[in-house]
């Protein structure tokens, strides 16, 4: 046990050593790693945002049936039995006219005097429709409306499957072009992290053909280097997440009275689960650069 830590201590000072003693190069490989995770944490992120917005607005996702004005007590009820036995229907809610009109007028607030002239109530009773979570999609919603729309009584529907559907094909658009152009970048810090390594090996070639002429193991001349990646890479990744909060709480306050306006939420930055994991992915990708540098190569 004590052999072991003494020997981890040795690999922790060995990797420390191997970046002091080459600043510039080992800067190169933190600041590659950190630009690398700063623009992929800024594509997770918004997408990370948009993805439970999609969720949320999932939730609240009604579909409202207008009904014919014509249309009798006993149809009526009819017909949400019928709507209530369709797949995918949570639940069914009969609005009156009377009531769609005190809704309208909560909603325009101190212009509602405005409808205090109106002999008529011109709003058609409706019945508002949630769906099930296995149907808040695109085509959940549409096979929902498909069946809703054929019913007689209901005069049309109103729905967001338009949105749904924008917006899911902006989410698959911003992933896509995420994924692309992360693995790019993972390319490019992986090549950098391993020549990084590699011009560490080089400079140190004396001692490490003393450490084999003594009888060390292919993997404890290794293992530091394999540390030094990986630190680096930790590094990185901690550089790149403090630069994305600092860019998320400086661009956040002028967006989030809008936000909240338009969408019902604002952004919100990475849990400290997923800044870790964060900190994580620029660590592993030292550590794959160093690997990578190491494969191929004969004993010292």
């Amino acid at each position: 046990m004590r052999r072991a830590f003494y020997k981890l201590l040795y690999f922790v000072r060995t990797a420390f050593r191997g970046m002091w003693s080459s600043p510039v190069t080992s800067g190169v490989s933190v600041i590659t790693i950190g630009v690398t995770l700063v623009l992929v944490g800024a594509f997770a992120l918004m997408l990370q945002n948009m993805e439970e917005l999609l969720d949320k607005f999932g939730e609240d996702l009604l579909v409202t049936a207008y009904l014919e004005p014509d249309i009798s007590e006993e149809a009526l009820g009819h017909l949400e039995s019928r709507v209530r036995e369709v797949d995918g229907v949570g639940s069914v809610e009969g609005i009156s006219p009377d009531e769609a009109l005190a809704r309208f007028s909560d909603t325009v607030g101190s212009k509602s005097a405005l409808l205090e002239g109106l002999d008529v109530n011109p709003l058609p009773a409706s019945l508002e429709i949630s769906l099930t979570p296995e149907r808040r999609s695109a085509d959940g919603l549409e096979a929902v409306v498909g069946v809703i729309e054929g019913f007689p009584g209901v005069a049309s529907i109103s729905s967001g499957r338009d949105w749904v559907e924008g917006y899911l094909r902006a989410v698959a658009l911003l992933r896509g072009i995420g994924t692309g152009l992360g693995a790019i970048l993972a390319l490019a810090t992986l090549l950098i992290v391993a020549n990084t390594i590699r011009l560490g090996i080089f400079a140190r070639r004396d001692e490490l053909e003393i450490l084999s002429l003594v009888g060390a193991s292919r993997a404890f001349v290794q293992t530091p280097f394999l540390m030094e990646g990986a630190l680096q890479g930790a590094v990185g990744g901690a550089i790149a997440l403090g630069l994305l909060f600092a860019l998320f709480s400086v661009v956040l306050p002028g967006l989030e009275f809008g936000l909240e306006l338009l969408v019902g939420s604002v952004p919100r930055f990475f849990t400290p689960t997923e800044s870790l994991l964060m900190i994580g992915a620029g660590g592993v990708l030292g550590l794959i650069g160093s690997a990578a540098a190491l494969s191929g190569r004969s004993q010292p």
